[in-house]
């Protein structure tokens, strides 16, 4: 198997080439092969990757300047303090901490990473949690988005693996507004038509961008009917239950999100309220599947009523807020060989954490009233999206005169405005119950108290995590900010091209290790 690169190994291959400074290169990256073989050339070279190997090759990390100070926690007393000024570049560099891939793919792997981590633990145990989860029944539920008019899709027939028309009728009719309400086309992977609607006049764009805002409300009130429900099955059964999940937000191709949740029944200990017990043996996953359906399908809000304003019409009925119809519920299976399993499951959840609005082809950061004319494009369907997030969004009051009313508004459909890059949607990709399973935070601490391990075996030979988790120092920063990404070039491309090589690395030694399994 091939050894593990490190930004050192980089380095060193780059130095040679440190002469070569007369070789002929393109205008366009001149300045970065410049300054990377002058960054190579330096003598302090291998202290500055040191310095830098903390950020893991982030594409944009955050420079800081000041002091730090190493403090005693049991007496209080500064032990030590540095200033950046005597680090290479003269500042600390920490990951800008993204989760996007396509914002920062070093970052966005770490995110992936512990996500993969967080799930699989709340199913198999480990990291905190007791093995003894293995045994709960657990289920991989799909919550969708109801429609909001007919789009082009792009489906496979499971029996022949042929693509199927994208959506056929019996009766050629045409809308209102003389369009087809049919397509017969087998549309290609990728195609730009897919997740379009097929009348743009048709569509419900309102409630599509009021649906994307509230969406985390409805989840919310979606795990409380869970939890009720699972109260009353408890009693049923002479016990307390509750449900614990890890939930990822992804978009669909027609720019809503939809929650993909891994949904585990627990019982709890009225005496040990963070105690996590396995439920009566009585309990399956089919009651779990049963209990997710009816919550679905009963839970359903109205947003307050719109008042209106220049930019759009009153509503003062609101918009319900409900659950699509297509829940898919999917039972994990507890044995070797199943179709559905943990790692698969922790695998495809952690794959969408990193994920954005990139599969609707738009990729924007926050719109403001001088851009928001770049994007707000009624010929096409992102374009016009956004135009009503923007317009559904906007302040009906003079925020002077009516202080109370803007602090409402802001809270519903205010957030619109601010959130109108993720068409509407304002929550989090990643969350999860307070019992499912370890925090990030504990995720961290787990990584530097093994990164401290590896530390002391390089130095003494001698692999040990004794005291490591409690800390008898600590460092306090006096830091303001400097900067967002690396100084030069050079520096970019070298914690790039590290990065990339670690990931090639990390990707080759799972296959090998899946080929180890099937062997």
């Amino acid at each position: 198997m091939q050894a593990e690169p490190t930004l050192t190994g980089v380095l060193d291959a780059l130095r040679p080439i440190a002469a070569l400074r007369t070789e002929v290169v393109g205008e366009g990256d001149r300045s970065a092969r410049t300054t990377a073989t002058d960054r190579a050339a330096r003598d302090d070279y291998h202290q500055w990757q040191h310095h830098v190997s903390t950020v893991n090759g982030c594409i944009r990390p955050i420079r800081l300047t000041g002091q730090l100070h190493t403090i005693d926690t049991t007496t209080g007393e500064v032990l030590a303090s540095r200033s950046t000024g005597t680090m290479p570049d003269g500042v600390l560099y920490i990951p800008c901490g993204n989760r996007r891939a396509e914002v920062c793919p070093a970052c966005a792997e770490l995110y992936r990473a512990d996500t993969f981590h967080m799930i699989k633990a709340g199913l198999v145990g480990g990291k905190g949690t007791p093995d003894t989860v293995a045994h709960h029944p657990a289920v991989f539920a799909t919550f969708t988005a109801p429609s909001f008019g007919a789009v082009h899709s792009r489906a496979v027939d499971k029996k022949t693996g042929r693509v199927k028309p994208c959506r056929m009728r019996r009766s050629m009719t045409l809308c209102p507004h003389g369009r087809p309400t049919w397509c017969s086309q087998r549309h290609t992977e990728g195609s730009h038509a897919i997740g379009k609607p097929l009348c743009s006049e048709c569509y419900d764009y309102a409630g599509h961008a009021v649906w994307n805002a509230f969406a985390p409300e409805l989840w919310r009130r979606t795990t409380q009917t869970m939890r009720r429900l699972a109260s009353r099955l408890g009693k049923q059964h002479g016990v307390k239950l509750d449900i614990s999940f890890g939930k990822v937000a992804e978009y669909q191709e027609r720019g809503l999100v939809h929650f993909h949740a891994i949904i585990r029944l627990d019982q709890r200990d009225p005496g040990n309220p963070d105690a996590i017990l396995p439920p009566p043996a009585t309990l399956t996953a089919a009651h779990l599947d049963q209990l997710i359906a009816q919550a679905a399908a009963t839970t359903a809000f109205r947003t307050p009523p719109h008042p209106g304003s220049r930019f759009y019409p009153a509503n003062p009925e609101g918009w319900t807020i409900t659950w699509g119809t297509q829940l898919v519920n999917r039972p994990l299976a507890r044995v070797d060989g199943a179709d559905i399993t943990e790692s698969m499951v922790a695998g495809y959840v952690a794959k969408y954490a990193t994920k954005s609005t990139e599969t609707t082809g738009f990729i924007a950061r926050r719109i403001t009233p001088d851009t928001i004319a770049r994007y707000a494009d009624y010929q096409t369907h992102i374009g016009t999206l956004i135009a009503h997030c923007w317009d559904i969004g906007a302040n009906p009051h003079n925020r002077d005169t009516h202080p109370d009313e803007h602090d409402d508004w802001t809270n519903t459909y205010g957030k619109l405005r601010r959130w109108a890059h993720m068409l509407g949607f304002g929550g989090h990709f990643t969350t999860r119950s307070r019992r499912y399973g370890p925090t990030r935070k504990a995720l961290k601490n787990i990584r530097r108290v093994h990164q401290r391990s590896q530390q002391l075996l390089r130095q003494s030979g001698h692999r040990t995590t004794e005291h490591l988790d409690e800390d008898t120092t600590l460092v306090i920063g006096e830091l303001a900010y400097a900067g967002t990404g690396w100084l030069t070039l050079g520096d970019a491309e070298l914690a790039a091209s590290a990065a990339a090589k670690a990931r090639e690395y990390r990707n080759t030694r799972k296959q090998e290790f899946a080929l180890q399994q099937t062997a």
